[in-house]
């Protein structure tokens, strides 16, 4: 299971107009944003990829305006390891576990996780933050990224995970976050 110390988020390219096209888009913002607010509140630290926002656009401003603190990773590859300094950062971290959001689940997101996977780090695929314009590309990423050995989990599952236990005041910011 993940732990606050050795777990890191990462958000893979939801810009622009895509974010809006693909399936399910209004769930995949709502639990990427309170995958966020948890990270904040249990001091996960938090990465962000976009891919060509030259052309794409940028992260879309309901996501970008909760990651104030970070900055974007810009990348020409699907796989954000294809960046170097993604890698760099994603290594100075020190962190093993690593929590998948983002879309497209069949090309970027997919890409991303076979790396980090043949990188040595455990990849967490959030079911229900990531998508496809497509639910049958969803679908196969989802089945691709599971037999390459990641672990399929779903948003308050990755975060009660996190979380561990059901008292003190962080119990209760995170019971906000998770009812909102």
């Amino acid at each position: 299971m993940m732990t606050n110390e050795d777990t890191v988020l990462l958000i893979i390219d939801v810009q622009g107009k895509l974010a809006s096209l693909v399936y399910e888009s209004e769930i995949v913002e709502k639990n990427i944003r309170k995958l966020i607010k948890a990270c904040r509140v249990l001091d996960v630290p938090i990465l962000y990829a976009e891919q060509y926002p030259k052309g794409l656009g940028r992260t879309i401003e309901a996501v970008r305006e909760l990651l104030t603190e970070e900055a974007p990773h810009e990348k020409i590859t699907f796989s954000c390891c294809g960046s170097p300094d993604f890698m760099e950062h994603l290594r100075s971290l020190k962190r093993n576990e690593v929590i998948v959001t983002g879309i497209e689940t069949h090309v970027c997101v997919y890409q991303t996780s076979i790396d980090l996977m043949e990188y040595g780090y455990n990849v967490h695929l959030i079911t229900d933050a990531v998508s496809s314009r497509a639910r049958e590309d969803r679908e196969t990423g989802f089945h691709c990224i599971e037999k390459a050995g990641a672990w399929l989990k779903s948003t308050e599952m990755a975060i009660f995970e996190l979380l561990r236990v059901a008292q003190g005041e962080k119990f209760k910011e995170i019971s906000a976050i998770i009812k909102a």
